[in-house]
């Protein structure tokens, strides 16, 4: 919804070129530069100049859909955080067996942060800011509870079955998963540098991809 305040030629320009364009695909182009211009300038350096040139769009444009550049950074983690939770219900875990539940879980997170650099970073540049714009977005907190719960059911399901050990805290088990999965991307280039190992080998990427999986069910099961 445009802002009241708005002059109202700043409204008519906008609305003009939202119908021209296609808003939601507007909106996304300014979401994916964003994205880009977070992740090389973070939070502080990045600008809305710089965004506006990635899209071929005005600053006006983005204020109108984002209102600020702060909010266009929460959106932005919105974004992010949001297609790894859309992705994982695509997996349809709830139809599984429990340990097939869990390894598919474990792959996929190791997957998605394998290939989801930009997730990552954007993270870590949050960390930086100690959560201060996660805090703001209920949506969050929401899709990732609604995780939560998922992974609940697959572990009360492999108890009930005798498959699992009683009283494992799903919270637990999501951190276990992917502080593994976010800390190889995270410091990739720290930690090969100083052990001399390329985490982006293909046979290195499956080796700590097993072992992961292992852990995780070994650590589960009764």
């Amino acid at each position: 919804m445009p802002n009241l305040a708005e002059p109202l030629d700043r409204v008519t320009e906008v609305r003009g070129k939202g119908r021209k364009n296609n808003p939601e695909k507007t909106r996304e182009g300014i979401l994916q530069a964003a994205i880009a211009e977070f992740v090389q300038q973070g939070l502080s350096g990045a600008r809305v100049d710089a965004i506006a040139e990635r899209t071929h769009t005005s600053k006006r444009m983005i204020y109108y859909y984002f209102g600020s550049k702060e909010q266009l950074y929460v959106e932005v983690l919105e974004k992010l955080y949001g297609d790894i939770r859309n992705t994982e219900d695509k997996l349809h875990l709830a139809e599984l067996a429990p340990l097939e539940a869990i390894r598919r879980t474990v792959e996929f997170a190791f997957d998605h942060h394998d290939r989801n650099v930009d997730f990552v970073r954007i993270v870590s540049i949050e960390n930086i800011h100690h959560g201060e714009y996660v805090k703001k977005s209920s949506a969050i907190r929401s899709m990732s509870n609604n995780m939560l719960l998922s992974l609940a059911e697959i572990l009360r399901h492999g108890a009930e079955q005798g498959l699992f050990r009683d009283g494992i805290d799903p919270l637990d088990l999501h951190l276990f998963i992917s502080s593994f999965c976010f800390y190889r991307i995270s410091n990739r280039h720290t930690f090969g540098e100083i052990f001399q190992i390329d985490l982006t080998d293909e046979q290195v990427k499956q080796r700590h991809k097993q072992m992961i999986c292992e852990a995780v069910l070994r650590y589960i099961q009764r």
